[in-house]
């Protein structure tokens, strides 16, 4: 077993840390406060070629595997969980066009991505229907050779700067299976009928952009159809194994960028005549919190070489590293604000923005609660 980094890894690694520092950590406070998205800190994201690194080679992107892209995401969120979602999630729903999509739909979608030119997202969740995906109630209905698209998506990542989604609908009602009769969609922004309505007041990762989405006849031509008619829901679990792996990563990210935080204002901060990290408690804090971290990145590190491996347990490990590394986001975070005492409680110190983001890794992707079930399921050898 080989637990090293290759010479490529690291050498990515603090390529990517470098523009953290430099271009989104001095700027995190001020898109948290004012909840807006960081256009030029994408600019410079684009310009650094770290937009749609996992994309392939040839359509833009770095071809970054499932172990690279966790890389970048946890350097990215250790700075700022907010931007670092924005420039991370730039190509969000785009694995469905990779996998699924034609070489038309690919050349035409995919490069503006990686080029800073364009933002996607996956529309899936719906006002009603949260982690219950097979409930999905959004239409789309054949007219000519058109989709007619009706229908409401909540909790949508990237609504109002996406420039396309792809949206779950359901296309034929009458299929027999709860799993059945559901297709996958792509949807330009700048179609008739469409409208997206941007979500404020978020407890956290407020930078990123999430909006409610309206489909009022929305039409696109019968070639948006991503893939095979009906096998749309089958066609998205493929991804949830990457996606909560890249969940994990953020939480390892956020629990890092927390941890780095309290190391440092322990060093500083004096009380009785000495910085309080020479008290026993405070580091004991310390010692735990760094040790919960590791054994987090380890299991994301592995659920990511899984994914990326087609390794028989992948369902298993990626909600077991979902689960775990956002319990430990919010764990660390939380003693990273005890540790700052009454001055981690105010946006004087990042450690209030990270206990805050840090919630967020146990409800998307799946809720911890769903993580749990799917674990037991493949325990007792149910699968899906």
């Amino acid at each position: 077993m080989d637990f090293e980094l290759s010479d490529e890894q690291e050498q990515l690694k603090k390529e990517v840390r470098r523009f953290a520092e430099n271009e989104i950590k001095p700027v995190a406070t001020e898109y948290d406060v004012e909840e807006k998205y960081p256009h030029d800190v994408m600019e410079k994201a684009a310009e650094n070629g770290l937009l749609g690194g996992g994309l392939p080679i040839e359509y833009g992107g770095a071809g970054l595997d499932t172990l690279d892209t966790s890389i970048v995401v946890e350097e990215m969120f250790a700075a700022d969980p907010g931007i670092g979602f924005c420039v991370t999630a730039s190509a969000f729903g785009s694995e469905a066009i990779v996998e699924f999509g034609t070489e038309e739909q690919k050349e035409e979608y995919l490069p503006p991505i990686a080029e800073g030119e364009s933002v996607m997202g996956a529309a899936i969740s719906e006002p009603d229907t949260g982690s219950d995906v097979s409930s999905v109630s959004t239409t789309a209905e054949k007219d000519g050779d058109e989709w007619v698209i009706n229908g409401n998506k909540m909790w949508i990542s990237n609504g109002t700067v996406g420039d396309y989604f792809v949206v779950l609908c359901k296309t034929d009602p009458d299929a027999e299976g709860r799993y059945n009769g559901f297709s996958q969609i792509i949807v330009e922004a700048d179609r008739d009928g469409f409208q997206a309505d941007k979500i404020h007041g978020k407890l956290g990762i407020r930078a990123s952009d999430t909006a409610e989405l309206i489909f009022d006849d929305v039409r696109v031509p019968e070639e948006n159809l991503l893939g095979t008619e009906g096998m749309g829901f089958l066609q998205q679990m493929q991804f949830f194994d990457e996606t909560r792996t890249g969940v994990a990563a953020q939480a390892v990210g956020i629990a890092k960028g927390a941890a780095e935080r309290a190391l440092e204002y322990s060093q500083q901060r004096e009380q009785f005549g000495q910085p309080i990290g020479e008290f026993q408690a405070i580091q004991h804090k310390l010692a735990e919190m760094h040790t919960d971290i590791e054994a987090a990145r380890q299991l994301t590190y592995k659920s990511a070489w899984s994914v990326d491996n087609k390794e028989g347990q992948l369902t298993t490990l990626a909600s077991m590293a979902k689960e775990y590394a956002s319990r430990v986001a919010v764990d660390v975070a939380n003693e990273a604000v005890q540790i700052h005492g009454g001055a981690g409680y105010v946006n004087d110190f990042d450690v209030e923005r990270f206990y805050r983001d840090a919630k967020i890794t146990q409800i998307y992707e799946g809720t911890t609660e769903i993580q749990k079930n799917i674990i037991a399921r493949e325990l007792q050898g149910k699968g899906f």
